[in-house]
């Protein structure tokens, strides 16, 4: 059977790897994202999403040229300006406030490489309709969010606290975790790592 591996650090993926009973390993690539964002300055958030999906998939695949490698990113949008993960929780506060009775867009990027060579790729945009929390609930949140706070770029966990911060979602489920899973397992399926 083919080997498929994921370049990607993020718990949270391959929780979604897991739980679907789908056989991966982890190889973390290591990747400066700050530098492809500085250097691709021409590439709007979307596009910056699957840049960097490849981008962490291409050396993984070079080692690894017998295997099918999958590449991961997900980017935030907020009034067309690309978020990045805060340093510090302190921060935490005025994002969130920012984005208070907002939309903002996550947008994944996916790519599957063999052999250093991109064979499957997927952008998807999901819409996130933050509601207008009072002030007293992002106290409260604040105080009990921990890591999601800087673990995501949103300051939120949407499979857990986070979930509250929202009126409503447009996209799938899996996309807004960072790894929309269907699509994957299709690709996987043509390859022969699922049975058909």
């Amino acid at each position: 059977m083919t080997r498929f591996i994921l370049a990607s650090g993020s718990q949270i993926r391959a929780q979604i790897l897991k739980q679907a009973h789908i056989p991966f390993e982890v190889i973390k690539a290591d990747v400066d994202e700050s530098v492809i964002k500085s250097e691709r300055t021409d590439l709007d958030p979307r596009d910056m999403a699957l840049c960097l999906a490849e981008a962490k998939a291409i050396p993984v695949s070079q080692d690894h040229p017998e295997a099918l490698v999958l590449g991961a990113d997900q980017t935030m949008e907020l009034d067309g300006e690309l978020l990045d993960k805060l340093p510090d929780a302190a921060l935490a506060r005025e994002r969130l406030t920012r984005m208070r009775g907002r939309p903002h867009f996550l947008h994944s990027g996916l790519a599957i490489l063999q052999a250093g060579q991109v064979i499957w790729s997927l952008q998807q945009t999901s819409t996130i309709h933050v509601r207008d929390f009072s002030d007293d609930f992002l106290d409260g949140y604040l105080q009990n969010a921990g890591d999601a706070l800087t673990a995501s770029v949103g300051a939120y966990a949407y499979e857990g606290l986070g979930a509250q911060l929202f009126e409503r979602v447009e996209g799938d489920y899996y996309a807004i975790l960072g790894l929309p899973l269907l699509p994957v397992a299709a690709v996987l399926r043509d390859q022969g790592v699922l049975t058909s």
